[in-house]
This record gives structure tokens, sequence and C-alpha cells, in this order.
């Protein structure tokens, strides 16, 4: 069975920042894409961003500047360092993985919080 385990979440200031680590259990890593998505309360899960098995990165508009992801082969790690956190950053943050090549995410962690304050 595939795990993946996000940690890093947190409270922090407005303008602070925070590193989210995803570690990927069971899977060949270096062959599976990483994304990370968020859901905040009341709102539907949206795209954050994601990096491909060659290392290739895509960003949402909102974040785009502040976030960065990364990867880390060797350790079956993927990770998203926020920079600039604003209030509307809130939300569970969670990290999903897909097979080289295709659309869909198909296996996803349990979620971290992150919560920005004023």
């Amino acid at each position: 069975q595939v795990h993946l385990v996000e940690s890093g979440g947190g409270l922090v200031q407005a303008g602070g920042s925070l590193r989210l680590s995803c570690v990927v259990s069971r899977l060949t890593f270096r062959s599976i894409d990483m994304g990370w998505f968020r859901q905040a309360p009341g709102k539907e899960r949206e795209f954050v961003a994601a990096i491909s098995w060659s290392g290739r990165t895509t960003y949402a508009d909102s974040v785009m500047g502040r976030f960065a992801i990364s990867r880390d082969n060797a350790k079956n790690t993927a990770y998203l360092q926020m920079n600039s956190l604003k209030v509307e950053d809130t939300a569970v943050y969670y990290c999903a993985s897909r097979p080289r090549f295709a659309s869909d995410y198909v296996n996803w962690g349990q979620g971290t919080q992150v919560t920005v304050s004023e």
C-alpha cells in the first residue's frame, strides 16, 4: 500500500514562511509526478503546485513567485517552500502522486493544516 505523509504545517503570521514535506513510500519515487493541493474551509480543493518526474514545475497563479516545489529523489520526499504567506493561504495542504504521463493523481496524503494569522 502506498503511503504519503505530509508534515511541516502550523501557525504562522502573515509574511512568514513554512516548508511542507511529503514522504512517499512503496513507490519508485523518481518515476512519479508529485503535486500539492489545498482546501480551505467551505471551499473546493485547489491545485497549488506540481513537479514532474523530470523536475518540471507548475504553479497556481495565486502562489507564483511565493511558493516553490522541489523534490529529493534520494529521500523519496517532495517539498513545498511557502514564503510571504497570506491569510488567504490558510488551508489543509495535501500532497499527491501520479504515475508519469498520467493525468490524474491517484495517491493522497492525509493533509497538514497551515494557518496564517494577521
